[in-house]
């Protein structure tokens, strides 16, 4: 019986011709001091956009969960990933627009006339004051073509742009996804970056040999395949002063917790959350066909004993689980370690609490 498909849909994506903006690095004095200054802001000048990856990816977004739903894993920018590919801090601060009033945009090719002026005369301040307001304007935050509008100005100057760049991809995201068609307008480049980041080097960047769609390539995928963590965000984040405690206007409540609270980091996706996205993607829905892969004979039981790994051999959506030996191993790996992981912390807690206890319990009933 075929598998029901979800409809696709026709969205577009708004793509700034950057040709002069790319001219214009040439004047950049001090590439690593202006990387240092603003962050790396000039590699988005340069990211070559596959509009059929990006096409294809936001046909997953599930608008429930505001997250990219796939059939057994979920993808979702975060505000550590945005600010690592940007490399601008989020300073801990409340945005202020208490500013004079403003024309509510400027023509960029004005803005491109005055930053060549200042480049040619190689004045820095002046030449990346407005190279950056262009590209804050222009990339970060496209609104109308070839003007910069008051709100990249007000960005631009509290140099915090990434909360949001991250509101802004969302908000793109689900307001299309809502209407159901229309122009995707976001920092694209940051956007194709970040999912990027999360593919496996043999989908994202080596030759397809099998001329295959990318619908074809991203529901082959499984969970195993995706990079969920990148090592670079574990330097980011430290607060030795406590300023992080003061979040901006609607986050002030909210407290960051680390390492002592939740644990040491890890990328494991554990089965009970695998098994909810399964039945997510059931309900939503996928846009298209999954690549059924040829199964492999297993010597041996074909599911695992006492895992709930498979709970009907009918149900649809289980036959998307890869029927590998190579995966089964890595699955009941995985599941020993966590097995032996817990027994292990519930000995070391009870030895505590014996510890603890026992003692003062024995000291009561002596005479």
């Amino acid at each position: 019986m075929k598998r029901p498909k979800r409809h696709t849909k026709k969205y577009s994506f708004r793509q700034t011709d950057l040709k002069e903006l790319r001219n214009l690095t040439s004047y950049v004095l001090d590439p690593l001091g202006f990387k240092a200054r603003y962050g790396k802001l000039l590699p988005l000048l340069t990211t070559q956009v596959d509009e059929g990856l990006m096409g294809t990816l936001v046909q997953f977004y599930d608008p429930l969960y505001h997250c990219i739903t796939f059939p057994d894993f979920q993808l979702l920018p975060t505000l550590e990933e945005y600010a690592h590919l940007v490399g601008i801090p989020i300073l801990d601060q409340v945005p202020s627009y208490d500013y004079q009033r403003w024309n509510s945009r400027l023509p960029s090719e004005f803005l491109i006339a005055q930053a060549t002026v200042y480049g040619k005369a190689m004045s820095e301040d002046a030449f990346e004051a407005i190279f950056v307001l262009l590209i804050y304007g222009l990339v970060l935050f496209p609104n109308i073509d070839k003007f910069v509008d008051v709100n990249a100005i007000r960005i631009f100057f509290v140099l915090n742009p990434v909360p949001t760049l991250l509101g802004d991809t969302y908000f793109s995201l689900h307001l299309r996804n809502a209407k159901g068609s229309g122009a995707i307008v976001c920092c694209l480049p940051l956007l194709y970056k970040w999912f990027i980041s999360h593919l496996p080097q043999t989908v994202a960047f080596k030759e397809n040999k099998g001329c295959l769609r990318w619908s074809t390539r991203l529901m082959s995928l499984t969970n195993d395949d995706i990079s969920w963590y990148d090592r670079a965000y574990a330097g980011e984040g430290k607060d030795p002063q406590g300023l992080k405690a003061r979040m901006v206007r609607a986050w002030r409540k909210i407290h960051k917790k680390g390492r002592s609270e939740l644990g040491p980091k890890n990328c494991i996706a554990l089965e009970p959350y695998t098994t909810w996205v399964r039945k997510r993607a059931s309900e939503y829905l996928m846009p298209y066909d999954y690549p059924r892969p040829t199964p492999l004979v297993v010597a041996g039981p074909s599911t695992l004993p006492n895992q709930g790994v498979i709970d009907d051999p009918d149900d649809a959506w289980t036959s998307l689980l890869p029927q590998s030996s190579k995966f089964w191993k890595r699955r009941y790996d995985r599941l020993a370690k966590d097995k032996a992981d817990m027994e292990a912390a519930y000995e070391r807690e009870i030895k505590r609490l014996r510890a603890a206890y026992l003692p003062a319990s024995r000291a009561s009933r002596d005479p």
